[in-house]
């Protein structure tokens, strides 16, 4: 076992293909560490492998009291979180922070055209095909008007950094994004559990996301309502993203609810409690489109509210984040992204998309197919991982059957080179690895600002050259660190724990277990 002062020597030695020549966040191309991960190094080198595997341990247990866990292959587990932070200095986070506001920005405006005018389409710069072919193109959100103006209250655009260090957007999830809740409680972690590593360190703080999103859910309640009832609705506890949910609610100070809590009349939306009905003005639902209102969508959904499109067309009540907005995390309207931003701002894009391929074209299918073994083919509509197959950890028989699935149906499917994300030091079975990271900024928008929470979640895949960073697929993640140019975090005291447990479980009520499970959301993409 390595000596104290030893944990990083030999550090990436072992990287072989994509891992080698990827960017890494803590070295240089001359072997330097990067400021500011020098002081982070010399802190764990000082505690000495055995003491930073206790530490290791100690974060899962947190996590494991807490119920900051998800299911994988059945089994409930800690979601697993690394000793070395992921560390942005200012300017590079004001680059992509400003850049992943942009981007929203864009995105607004899209959606905004797409379910009205749809200028976009007759100026030729989207084929009509493109919007009404996609699975998140929702017919009933025409006209659809929130009161200021926002569809996309909560963004999560993922970011990576390709091989040359340069910033890239992975893809944009505009529907209902999760994992912020692994932001807060990474970094309550992390302060307690390994305080050593903030100290002498100006961390921009990451606990005012509630207070952001809170005001910009009242910002978007129904016009004339000054003291709106927000409420957060979620499928029930057995959706995979339930913590998320309940701590949202109570850091917010407002009601988790679920579909059979709430009842309309006529266009207005009630809250059923002990005391009687309250009316309700602003809904941040985590439940998908299809499962929100038995009216408009399923019939059988049993974990939405009857009605509340209706009320929401009349004015009533805002739904956040907006009805039909998944056209606009669609990975084939991804690719028109950068030209939405000139189209719509008038400005070059910050951030540039990974090259993309569409395959209805048949001369591109054919080109694509002809290298599926070197790319990478995403579904249209996938999320945490699935539907994603990478060419070369494929066999040659799930190619052959992807070709299949390809041709039979070319819009469902996109093909990307493979981008080789930039790695991180990460602690697996004692020793100290480059694994590879992306990033998801989270962007909170009240109708005049985009704000970007500083740092984000970083996702690492911790099997040895995997890219599939997702939770589901077995990732863990890391406390992303922004150093300078904002308040810096405190060192949380043990009392303050609490704040990231998630409560008493909430009873699911009939039919939740099956219907909850195949709610299928943006839970760790």
């Amino acid at each position: 076992m390595k000596g104290v002062g030893d944990l990083f020597d030999g550090y990436g030695e072992t990287a072989r293909g994509l891992t080698a020549a990827a960017f890494d966040e803590m070295v240089g191309l001359g072997g330097a560490t990067r400021s500011p991960y020098g002081a982070v190094a010399s802190s764990l080198s000082q505690m000495g492998p055995e003491d930073v595997s206790a530490r290791a341990t100690r974060l899962a247990r947190a996590f494991m009291d807490q119920g900051v866990t998800f299911d994988l292959d059945g089994e409930e587990r800690p979601f697993p979180l690394d000793v070395v932070p992921r560390i942005f200095t200012a300017s590079e986070w004001k680059q992509v922070s400003t850049g992943v506001a942009q981007r929203v920005r864009a995105l607004e405006a899209f959606l905004a055209d797409v379910y009205g005018a749809a200028r976009i389409v007759s100026d030729g710069l989207i084929p009509h095909e493109v919007i009404t072919s996609s699975p998140g193109f929702v017919r009933a959100a025409f006209g659809l008007s929130p009161p200021n103006g926002v569809r996309i209250h909560v963004a999560g655009i993922d970011v990576i950094r390709d091989e040359d260090g340069e910033f890239r957007v992975l893809e944009d999830n505009v529907r209902s994004p999760s994992g912020v809740s692994y932001v807060l409680a990474n970094r309550a972690a992390m302060s307690r559990v390994l305080p050593e590593l903030f100290w002498g360190q100006p961390i921009q703080m990451v606990t005012d996301y509630p207070a952001h999103l809170i005001h910009a859910l009242r910002r978007a309640a129904p016009t004339g309502v000054q003291d709106p009832t927000v409420v957060v609705l979620t499928p029930g506890v057995h959706n995979s993203a339930f913590y998320e949910h309940a701590l949202l609610a109570r850091l917010m100070g407002v009601h988790l609810v679920e579909g059979r809590d709430l009842v309309c009349h006529g266009t207005e939306v009630f809250l059923r409690t002990t005391e009687g009905e309250v009316p309700v003005h602003v809904i941040y639902r985590r439940i998908d489109d299809d499962y929100l209102d038995p009216l408009q969508f399923r019939p059988e959904s049993l974990v939405g509210c009857p009605g509340v499109v209706n009320a929401a067309r009349a004015g009533r009540v805002t739904i956040t984040n907006g009805v039909g907005n998944g056209v606009a995390d669609d990975k084939l309207v991804y690719a028109y992204v950068p030209a939405m931003i000139k189209y719509y701002l008038g400005e070059e894009p910050l951030l540039a998309n990974v090259d993309t391929m569409h395959l209805q074209d048949p001369r591109v299918r054919a080109d694509a197919l002809s290298r599926r073994d070197e790319l990478v083919f995403k579904r249209v509509d996938g999320s945490g991982g699935k539907g994603l197959v990478i060419g070369s950890a494929a066999s040659g028989e799930e190619l052959d059957r992807l070709a299949l699935d390809v041709e039979a149906a070319p819009r469902q499917w996109i093909a990307q080179r493979v981008v080789a994300l930039s790695t991180s030091p990460t602690w697996v079975d004692n020793t100290m690895v480059r694994r590879h990271v992306d990033l998801r900024p989270f962007a909170v928008n009240d109708g005049e600002n985009v704000w970007v929470l500083p740092g984000g979640l970083t996702r690492v895949a911790l099997q040895e050259g995997g890219l599939v960073v997702n939770s589901s697929q077995g990732g863990g993640s890391k406390d992303t660190w922004v150093v300078g140019g904002g308040s810096a975090t405190p060192v949380l005291p043990p009392r303050q724990q609490s704040m990231v447990s998630a409560g008493p479980p909430m009873d699911a009520g009939p039919g939740g277990d099956s219907e909850n499970r195949n709610q299928q959301q943006q839970q760790q993409q």
